[in-house]
């Protein structure tokens, strides 16, 4: 087991990569979702908006 952690000497490169990849991922899904959040509340505005017109 301590053989796979060291990578073959290759360990901070490899697990830096690994965390660095992780992060962005997780940075990804949190914007997504907030500029989805936003998306719909501006989507029923207009549609509030569009009703109150009729």
């Amino acid at each position: 087991m301590t053989e796979f952690l060291d990578m073959g000497g290759y360990a901070a490169f490899v697990w830096t990569a690994y965390g660095l990849s992780a992060s962005a991922l997780v940075w990804l899904l949190v914007s997504s979702r907030r500029k989805l959040t936003a998306s719909v509340v501006a989507v029923d505005a207009a549609r509030a908006r569009r009703k109150g017109d009729n």
